[in-house]
């Protein structure tokens, strides 16, 4: 394997593959490392990926809809042949409920904006189309150790909106070799089982990476993608000390419950008054997880090597919560799902941006919400990147990324290091 690359990308989860791929399509050699020993094999392979369009930034919605064109056509975005077996998109519809949250409202007019579709429904469509729903209000949300878990806070949900363009993706990992495979058709190298342990530098610039055993391998380029390890990349690179935002690991978990009584149909929802989200599987099963709550403790992790992976207290508050929605729903005696870690910032957006070191490229604090956007955000951060190659300074003149499939440029500031905290939802949704 060379020691020479153009582009060495650290992380080989849904954003680093998608990144891979976007730089080999432009002619770059490129090297993708991780201290996995396949792709897609952290906490892409935990994610719900859940395909939506609401965000609570205008920049957001607008990403995840260019995203969701992706994934519409993938084989044709892979350049995949017929035989090849690949990750499916399910579409089905998602719901918000309306809990006279402002937030939504903004969702709405982002939606507008961008001519993305949507849906009111008032309460009797909401349960005409959804019987199993219960749409007593039991917010805010509660653990079930509390006395008041359960009761009714008054009166019903009024409705929600249903968002048609949505979906999920059937295996987020298949996903991500999907592209590490249409990447190495390219001409990508992919080396597992390696930990980064620096970050080499010349001229003032970056200049390639370190591995564990001693192996220097350079590239002008370096593009952290490491997931929960972000906030360790960036600071062997130095690259914290003009950041507005932090990076840091937080473990979450996702509750696996059976199928539910009477309902065979498929269905996304995201519902602040219980505090959880859940989407339906193609057997009909269910994924449930949080949304962060006030009276959920947070729980995060400094050493991403060290932390717990079984089914907690937390479990048992996320089924309880769904359950409290869907009376139907059967809650087994042995917990079942997948605890992973999410790389967040500290307003749940994502940074896609430069850094203080010439050369070395961020793509972090992506966990949890950015699975939809992989695809995207690999063009995004090529877009970037040939920005600084030919000399402009996205700093002070932001780099805008054509959305050719949706229509419309996007300022990438939004994404930048160095915003202010975008006031959103303050969890998951983003």
């Amino acid at each position: 394997m060379s020691r020479s690359y153009d582009a060495i990308i650290i992380g080989a989860g849904i954003i680093g593959t998608a990144t891979a791929l976007a730089l080999s399509r432009s002619g770059r050699r490129v090297l993708v490392c991780d201290k996995n020993p396949a792709a897609g094999y952290g906490s892409t392979s935990a994610s719900s990926a859940i395909i939506r369009t609401f965000y609570s930034s205008r920049a957001g919605c607008a990403l995840a809809w260019e995203g969701l064109q992706i994934w519409r056509q993938w084989r044709q975005f892979l350049g995949a042949g017929p035989d090849e077996t690949l990750a499916g998109f399910r579409p089905c519809p998602a719901l918000l409920p309306l809990d006279g949250d402002s937030g939504v409202e903004a969702i709405l007019s982002h939606h507008d904006a961008l001519a993305i579709p949507y849906r009111r429904l008032d309460a009797e469509e909401l349960k005409q189309g959804w019987p199993m729903l219960d749409l007593t209000r039991y917010g805010p949300p509660r653990r079930p150790e509390d006395e008041d878990f359960g009761l009714p806070s008054g009166g019903e949900l009024t409705g929600a909106v249903l968002f048609p363009e949505s979906g999920y993706v059937d295996d987020p990992q298949l996903a991500a070799r999907n592209m590490q495979h249409a990447a190495e058709r390219l001409g990508a190298h992919f080396r597992f089982g390696c930990v980064v342990t620096g970050i080499l530098r010349s001229g003032g610039g970056a200049a390639g990476v370190e591995l564990a055993d001693g192996t220097e391998i350079s590239a002008p380029v370096v593009v952290n993608a490491a997931g929960p390890y972000s906030s360790r990349i960036n600071q062997l690179a130095g690259a914290l000390e003009d950041m507005n935002l932090a990076t840091r690991a937080l473990r979450q978990e996702v509750c696996h419950l059976p199928a539910l009584t009477g309902f065979a149909g498929q269905v996304i929802m995201c519902d602040a008054d219980i505090g959880c989200y859940w989407r339906t599987e193609p057997s009909g099963a269910l994924l449930v997880g949080g949304m962060e709550p006030d009276c959920d403790p947070l729980e995060w992790v400094d050493d991403p090597d060290q932390w717990e992976r079984n089914p907690s207290e937390q479990w048992t508050a996320q089924a309880y919560r769904a359950g409290l929605r869907l009376p139907s729903l059967g809650i087994p005696n042995q917990a079942g799902g997948v605890a992973e870690l999410y790389d967040v910032s500290d307003d749940w957006t994502p940074i896609y941006d430069i850094s203080a070191l010439p050369g070395f490229f961020m793509a972090v604090g992506t966990s949890g919400n950015q699975f939809k956007n992989g695809p995207i955000a690999g063009e995004l951060m090529a877009a970037l990147i040939d920005w600084q190659a030919g000399g402009q300074d996205h700093d002070r003149e932001p780099c805008r990324l054509n959305l050719t499939r949706s229509g419309g440029t996007l300022d990438l500031a939004a994404f930048s290091r160095r915003r202010k905290p975008v006031s959103g939802a303050g969890n998951v949704l983003g």
